[in-house]
């Protein structure tokens, strides 16, 4: 077996009116959209800081700096993944595995889940086996319980040959 290394991510974006809900790589319909610099992708931008953590390469806003006006603006996020599946593979990683949790109240993700791994698999080819996305609420407490944003958490494995 060649060297692994394991980083984590975390990442949140304030809920408004006016954008679209991009989670995951998909567009989900909702009310309410993501606040952000790029689409907004919650879940891919902890994936990013969880991948780059894992190669010791900084984080996402180091790598995509989110300033007005630059070519990163309103960018879509699977751009942004497949740049950091780039980026750690200059050092020979390559994603193993990943596990992820969104916290929503709402809308209700589960259903949404099967087409985020395709979808996220297919950006950084890899298995969709290779990734895990659990959706959770928090049971109306703070920020998420308030309907006011919305949070992810990412393992990401990393194996190097």
């Amino acid at each position: 077996m060649g060297k692994i290394r394991v980083g984590m991510g975390y990442d949140v974006h304030q809920l408004v009116e006016g954008r679209d809900l991009w989670l995951g790589g998909i567009k989900i319909e909702h009310p309410l959209g993501l606040l952000g610099h790029s689409d907004a992708d919650v879940l891919i931008h902890t994936i990013c800081d969880a991948i780059l953590g894992a190669a010791n390469m900084r984080d996402i806003g180091y790598h995509f700096p989110p300033q007005k006006g630059n070519e990163f603006e309103n960018i879509d996020s699977k751009i942004l993944l497949r740049k950091t599946i780039e980026i750690v593979a200059t050092k020979g990683y390559h994603v193993g595995n990943i596990d992820a949790t969104i916290c929503a109240e709402r809308p209700k993700l589960n259903p949404h889940i099967p087409s985020m791994r395709q979808t996220l698999a297919e950006v950084m080819s890899i298995d969709p086996d290779d990734i895990s996305i659990k959706a959770t609420t928090s049971e109306h407490l703070g920020f998420t319980g308030r309907e006011e944003g919305i949070s992810a958490y990412a393992v990401v494995l990393l194996e190097k040959d």
